[in-house]
């Protein structure tokens, strides 16, 4: 009887941007924030193309549209993301080890300085925080297990 078998691998491609700032702290900071700023930019702009392929027709003023939504989405998440990066960078050199520890205030944190900058009460604050550390400890464990 036949058989068949399938075999892969699956790898993601590895981005490197290497701006030196004279500092390892801005160093990782400004990297997080063009990686992650440039994805939320591309998302941004996938998202308006479909929507403008929807309706049919593209105007001036939809293009506009499209390019102030990426650029906004852009500096968002990215100083988002720099801003976990750099508090992540910050707690391991303060406690002076590498563990998902780290990951976990970083990402609380984080949550806690975005939500605070929304102008939310302290009860949305403080579920901010917690989601933004489980996040990011869960980001940090799968990462450990690939």
């Amino acid at each position: 009887m036949p058989y068949s078998r399938f075999s892969g691998s699956l790898t993601s491609p590895k981005v490197d941007v290497v701006i030196d700032m004279g500092n390892p702290f801005l160093n990782l900071t400004v990297d997080g924030f063009l990686k992650i700023g440039a994805v939320a930019a591309t998302r941004a702009a996938a998202e308006d193309t479909y929507h403008i392929l929807q309706k049919g027709n593209i105007s001036s003023r939809d293009f506009e549209k499209m390019l102030k939504k990426m650029c906004k989405e852009g500096a968002y998440w990215g100083t988002v993301a720099g801003l976990y990066v750099g508090t992540e960078y910050g707690v391991e050199r303060i406690r002076g080890k590498r563990d998902w520890k780290n990951a976990m205030i970083g990402g609380a944190v984080t949550g806690a300085i975005v939500s605070a900058a929304n102008n939310n009460k302290k009860d949305r604050i403080a579920m901010d925080a917690i989601t933004g550390a489980a996040v990011a400890t869960a980001a940090e464990f799968i990462n450990y297990l690939t």
